[in-house]
């Protein structure tokens, strides 16, 4: 089937997309001949903290890649496109691999959930009275995570009183693009805070967390709220992936019309 030529006004569009955006592909393209009137609406929303933000460019596309990266959400082709243009933007492989690291601590939210959950129950059924004095150990990891995160929260609570070593492990785990890292820590929470609020995911208490450790480590509310702004357009890759899918299908049944 021949492709149709698109029109000045899609062109149009496009090329304005890419004066924005930088990039360009077959989802984008699928999405212009569908519905440029969408494509051009989407491009106002997502240039918002490109127009209007503080963050540097780099900064942008390392907390996309959070975005896009984490385990509630893992779209290979956003991780992939924001690679290329973090890369271009200046940041090293050692930064990119740094927010991939952090982006991987996300798991430990099943123990940040669950074990609240779990006290609770057991002090429902009698099984669990007031929380118990730490040991000497408890005290040990406790003062470790402090140590290497730069902060201590109310929520490892529990998890230190019930499972001290899992707590001791994640420590050492999440500790690394710390201890070894180069981003500054107000970026490195930037993407916490990234990973947290996305549609994905929507942990409060993590993002409440790392919102306070943020603006502590000198992060504007500008700036945080730019974050949640890149991660507020998740929701394209509804149409990313499934856009050309149905541009496929239409072009197939208009062969076996015609």
């Amino acid at each position: 089937m021949t492709e149709v030529p698109l029109t000045a006004r899609q062109e149009e569009i496009k090329a304005r997309f890419i004066e924005v955006r930088k990039t360009w592909g077959e989802p984008w393209e699928a999405i212009l001949r569908l519905d440029p009137g969408f494509l051009q609406a989407y491009l106002d929303f997502s240039a918002v903290p490109w127009r209007t933000g503080t963050l540097e460019p780099k900064v942008k596309e390392l907390i996309y890649i959070a975005v896009d990266a984490n385990a509630t959400h893992m779209y290979q082709p956003g991780v992939r496109q924001h690679v290329r243009a973090a890369l271009d933007a200046g940041a090293t492989g050692q930064e990119i691999m740094e927010v991939l690291e952090l982006a991987a601590t996300l798991g430990i939210h099943a123990m940040n959930i669950g074990v609240p959950v779990l006290t609770e129950v057991l002090e429902e059924e009698g099984l669990r009275d007031s929380p118990a004095p730490l040991d000497a150990r408890q005290e040990e990891i406790k003062a470790e995570f402090t140590r290497n995160r730069g902060y201590w929260h109310e929520f490892w609570d529990e998890m230190l009183e019930l499972d001290p070593e899992l707590l001791a492990a994640y420590t050492e785990f999440s500790s690394v693009p710390w201890r070894t890292g180069t981003l500054e820590p107000k970026v490195k929470e930037l993407v916490y805070i990234a990973f947290d609020t996305a549609a994905t995911h929507l942990y409060v208490k993590g993002l409440k967390a790392h919102i306070r450790n943020a603006l502590r480590h000198g992060a504007t509310a500008r700036e945080i709220l730019e974050v949640m702004e890149i991660a507020s357009v998740l929701g394209i890759h509804a149409v990313t992936a499934a856009a050309p899918v149905l541009a496929a299908e239409l072009a197939e049944r208009d062969d076996r019309l015609h």
